[in-house]
């Protein structure tokens, strides 16, 4: 019995040394995006299409529904890719845990995450509101299911678009350094 603990921290030291590396990995793309500037035309795309895709799950009548489905589709496509792209950019700040965090990088991820959380829970209960508001429509389900879908990733987002929009330009030198190291 005493074995299992010891097995089961070697294990997760493990996959914190692959995590690890994968950041590392990470950390070497899009040298030239690595700007505020670049950072910040990602957040403003990724907010536009958040709100595209939570105007596709509105569905209002004037216009064939297939109309909304593609907002809602291209939202998706469009948002993941900026949001995928922030990850990148933001490193280690954007991931579930890191030992490579310094104490302003951890502070920084507290930060976002507890502003995430806040906004999720509070467009949760909006999504709660809007199912139960169309609930007696035609397709109500469906539209509360779009809504809801649409307003958890954009709720999902949020971190990424603080850091992406707050963190200041990383220093040149010490990408170069950690580039050389590699």
């Amino acid at each position: 019995m005493t074995e299992q603990p010891g097995r089961l921290a070697a294990y997760w030291e493990r996959q914190l040394d692959r995590l690890e590396e994968s950041e590392r990995n990470r950390a070497r793309r899009l040298p030239g995006w690595r700007t505020r500037k670049h950072r910040r035309t990602l957040v403003v795309v990724l907010v536009l299409a958040d709100l595209v895709m939570i105007a596709g799950a509105t569905r209002f009548k004037v216009a064939p529904e297939w109309v909304f489905a593609a907002f809602w589709l291209s939202g998706l496509v469009a948002g993941g890719f900026a949001f995928l792209t922030l990850r990148v950019l933001t490193g280690r700040m954007s991931g579930s845990f890191s030992r490579q965090l310094d104490e302003r990088e951890r502070e920084w991820r507290h930060r976002v995450t507890y502003i995430g959380y806040q906004a999720l829970s509070y467009l949760m209960v909006i999504a709660l509101l809007y199912g139960l508001f169309i609930a007696g429509t035609e397709n109500g389900g469906v539209r509360a299911a779009m809504m809801l879908s649409a307003l958890l990733v954009t709720g999902t987002t949020i971190p990424a678009i603080v850091l992406g929009w707050s963190l200041p330009d990383d220093d040149p030198e010490d990408f170069e350094e950690g580039m050389g190291n590699a």
